[in-house]
Formats: C-alpha cells, structure tokens, sequence
C-alpha cells in the first residue's frame, strides 16, 4: 500500500468507472479490480474485519451477489458462520421473501426460514449501497426472523442516490469505507 494514501483512499483508487453500463447515464462503479489484487483485496476485507471485530457477531449476512464475496471472507476471517440472501428462487429450502421497489419495477429477496433465530446479531453486507432498497429488504427479512442487526456495511456509498439516507431514516446504523459522488 501507498504510504501517502489512506486505507479508503487505496481502496477508492481500484475502483473502477464504467460509464453508461448498465444503460446510457450510469457511471457504474466496478469492484472487481478491488477483488483481484491480493494486496488491495486484503486491505478491504481488514477494513471490515477491524470494524467488527469486537461487536461479535453471530453471523455476516451478504447480499446477492458481491455481497457474498465480501460477507464470506468477513465470516471466515471473524470464525462465525455466513447467510446468504438470495434473488428470489435461487434458495432449495422454505423461504422467507421480501420484496423492495425499483426503479423500473420490483425485485424479491428470500433468506432460509432457519437461517437465523430471534437474538442472533447479524451484520449485513453488500458492495455498495444505491437506492438502498436491497439493503432494507435484507435487513427487513434478518428482523422479521428475530435477528439483531448490528449494522449495515458497504464498501461504497452513492450518497446522491439517497439510499443511505433512506436506510438511516428506518432506524439501521450503516457502514460505508467510502462515498463515491455521481450517480
């Protein structure tokens, strides 16, 4: 790591930005160049590693799909267990769902019905948080299970997109490591 940059700083400067994708106004932000350095994948997941480590969690929760990257590793390096959260119809075993609002349509996520029990604490991850309504529809299904939701943790935030703000104003504490500004 560049010893003039922060953490953050290392991290936003392997981020890339992939203009009009998925359509024409989109400044995409692309993760993977982050995943694929060993040096700069290992100094994201200390980031979160570092944060949670005292808040002993029960489990991580990720999000579908880069939410797993994250959230499995944070899990393996924390020695506590990881829950997936699925697009719906992707998980074999009774289901709880929950549907959220996009911006050109709706979207369902669905957890196990087991996955957690009332009192678990639950940290839930994603790559970045937009709209915020993956997010909510997450923490939505680890609540309505009887889970505690420490926090929500991303590694970017689009604050213009008011995700954060929505998510802050349902009463969950979120985690970004950075804000990245334009849509």
């Amino acid at each position: 790591m560049s010893h003039n940059l922060s953490p953050a700083d290392y991290i936003r400067s392997h981020i890339r930005t992939v203009p009009d994708w998925p359509v024409a106004g989109v400044q995409f932000r692309d993760i993977t160049p982050l995943l694929s350095n060993p040096r700069v994948f290992r100094v994201l997941i200390d980031q979160f590693v570092h944060r949670y480590f005292d808040h002993r969690p029960t489990a991580i929760a990720g999000l579908d799909a880069r939410g797993f990257i994250i959230g499995s590793v944070l899990a393996y390096e924390l020695g506590v267990g990881f829950i997936p959260i699925r697009k719906k119809g992707k998980l074999p075993f009774t289901t709880v769902a929950e549907s959220y609002e996009l911006e050109y349509g709706s979207a369902t996520v669905e957890i196990h019905s087991d996955a957690v029990k009332p009192g678990d604490r639950i940290v839930l991850i994603d790559d970045l948080v937009a709209t915020g309504g993956t997010m909510l529809a997450g923490a939505r299904l680890l609540q309505r299970l009887g889970a505690e939701l420490i926090e929500c943790g991303a590694i970017v935030d689009l604050p213009e997109l008011g995700g954060s703000a929505k998510l802050r104003g349902e009463g969950l504490a979120l985690f970004s490591l950075l804000d990245v500004e334009g849509a």
